[in-house]
């Protein structure tokens, strides 16, 4: 039982009492909050601590707890925010006192701990406060999505023979990362306390990532100070340009002080961005920009059966130029950069058919053109096939490896295994918790499923982590697609605009927009959308514009339809 200003918090009974006894209605997961802010009374809670705290399993975005805030805001009547106080750029406060007694006649269970709890590294008060070990020794966030999307133990186990050895995951050898706090360049206190979140939810995430131990330090420390045992230390400085985030970090040898990587990270804003809300996704997207290209880097150094250079982690010489050059012609999607990405990726394979990166970036590529429907039902069979056998052999050979693992999951996706590509895509979490490919193809398995919400939420995870940008027009699709699902229309507008200023030669996404537009009574719009979007693939009609439906669920069988329907008023044929 606990009592703050008059109310009564019964965890036993589950109630929330007012002074005069009475029953203040909360839903569950704004009662838990207050659970949290009743036992961390006085403590700043950071906002990402607490989404994973109050929905481990699940992704959302801060307009989930911004209404959990709101709705405690109104059940405690503190219209003036006096009991629950914002602190700028770094969470929330619960500013009351609170006296706590044992339930009568009964033990009380303790509340879920703070899921990476730990005190903001700006209130640490001694310079050499110990090292903090954080070690990851199961799957959290992400990972638990695949249980609750009802794994059975055969599938589970059947993918996981596939692409788990205990030895590579546990291996015998376990790199330590320790992660410095990030300096704020200048005088500007915004600027040191989005450096010290930063630097939080970066070693927050890598501490998520499995075949790894990340020990940190809460203070900067002098120059002269001792570096905590590491294999591996990972620094850097944050200054605020005049209309952008600059970070740029780097990677060392702790032994030898050798830099193996480094990376600028920059992230834009307005100055009327710098607002709590806007602030809260500048710095997600900074730790996710800085955490992905490390994870990237780190697996690469982990990956034991990887070919990479010393230089730089990717595959050596003409395949990585082959690579790179199919990426950059496929990221303004076109049938015809597809064509010709695919044409560089073949060719190469044929000077070196062994090559294992070649492999996965051309089953990749062919996975999307199945996706995109760019292929013949004949050529999409022997594609599939092909890259089906492709990705088996590297997974065998390479199975943490990060560019396989999202290979393979959108393999699963394309093929209509749904539930497969859940756990495979959480493989691929699980060695970069930023990836927004795998969030994207996470969150198509979910439409797929019939769990619209979920996918919502992965989407806009996806879009808080940006990362990687090349990827951004895809989760914006999404959650456009996601919400037409869902029959709100005009929220699915501003997604599918802002998919296709990334990539407007999407056919599909015209095609979504044009239903969007139909919906929302915007029906000239509508046409204009549907009449780009045949230009873009022309013979397209109602019967050949949906996506694959086998082992769909009903919920999405049902809703499909109706997102068609409202592309054939807005002019697309029939037939």
């Amino acid at each position: 039982m606990f009592r703050f200003a008059g109310f009564e918090f019964d965890r036993q009974r589950a109630e929330l009492r007012g002074a005069d006894g009475k029953a203040i209605k909360l839903r569950p997961k704004t009662f838990d909050m207050l659970g949290l802010f009743a036992t961390n009374a006085g403590r700043i809670l950071g906002k990402q601590e607490l989404m994973e705290a109050i929905w481990p399993n699940v992704h959302v975005g801060e307009d989930s707890l911004f209404q959990c805030i709101r709705e405690l805001r109104t059940a405690l009547g503190d219209d003036q925010r006096q009991m629950i106080k914002l602190v700028s750029g770094r969470g929330y406060m619960f500013d009351v006192e609170v006296s706590a007694e044992p339930a009568a006649a009964e033990t009380q269970a303790p509340l879920p701990p703070l899921a990476g709890s730990r005190e903001p590294a700006a209130s640490a008060v001694a310079a050499a406060e110990p090292v903090e070990p954080r070690r990851l020794f199961g799957l959290r966030g992400p990972a638990a999505l695949a249980a609750v999307a009802g794994l059975g133990a055969i599938v589970g186990l059947a993918v996981a023979a596939l692409i788990v050895e205990p030895d590579v995951i546990f291996g015998r050898t376990t790199p330590t990362i320790a992660v410095m706090p990030i300096a704020g360049m200048g005088n500007d206190s915004q600027v040191a306390e989005t450096a010290a979140n930063v630097t939080t939810r970066l070693a927050d995430g890598l501490a998520k990532i499995d075949n790894i131990q990340v020990v940190t330090q809460s203070a900067p420390q002098p120059a002269s100070a001792r570096v905590p045992p590491a294999d591996f230390v990972v620094n850097g400085e944050l200054a605020k340009g005049e209309r952008s985030w600059e970070l740029r970090a780097r990677m060392t040898r702790a032994a030898t002080g050798e830099v193996v990587w480094t990376a600028p990270v920059a992230v834009g804003f307005k100055d009327s961005d710098l607002e709590d809300a806007d602030l809260g996704m500048q710095q997600s997207r900074l730790a996710a920009g800085l955490g992905h290209l490390l994870a990237v880097r780190i697996n690469a150094l982990v990956d034991r059966g990887a070919r990479t250079s010393a230089a730089d982690g990717r595959p050596p010489g003409s395949a990585k130029a082959a690579i790179d050059q199919a990426n950059a012609s496929i990221n303004q999607t076109s049938r015809e950069r597809f064509a010709a990405a695919q044409a560089m990726l073949e060719k190469a394979l044929g000077g070196e058919p062994d090559n294992a990166d070649l492999q996965v970036a051309l089953a990749a590529l062919q996975l999307r053109g199945i996706q995109m429907v760019w292929y013949s039902p004949a050529d999409s069979t022997a594609a599939e096939n092909n890259a089906g056998s492709m990705l088996e052999r590297a997974l065998r050979a390479r199975p943490s490896s990060i560019p396989v693992l999202e290979a393979y999951c959108r393999f699963l996706n394309a093929t209509n295994q749904f539930v497969e590509s859940l756990v495979a895509c959480t493989r691929a979490l699980a060695f970069d918790p930023w990836n927004g490919i795998a969030l994207y193809h996470m969150g198509l398995a979910q439409i797929q499923l019939g769990r619209f919400e979920d996918a919502l939420a992965t989407f806009k995870q996806a879009d808080r982590f940006d990362t990687p940008q090349v990827s951004r027009w895809t989760w914006l699709l999404g959650a456009g697609w996601t919400c037409m699902l869902m029959g709100r229309a005009e929220e699915a507008v501003p997604w599918l605009q802002g998919s296709l200023a990334i990539t407007p030669g999407s056919g599909r996404t015209h095609m979504l927009l044009a239903a969007a537009y139909q919906r929302s009574g915007r029906t000239d719009e509508a046409k204009a959308a549907l009449a780009k979007a045949l230009e873009l693939r022309p013979g397209t009609t109602a019967l050949n514009v949906a996506v694959p439906t086998r082992n769909a669920s009903p919920v999405f069988l049902e809703a499909s339809p109706r997102v068609i329907r409202a592309m054939v008023d807005a002019g697309l044929p029939e037939r």
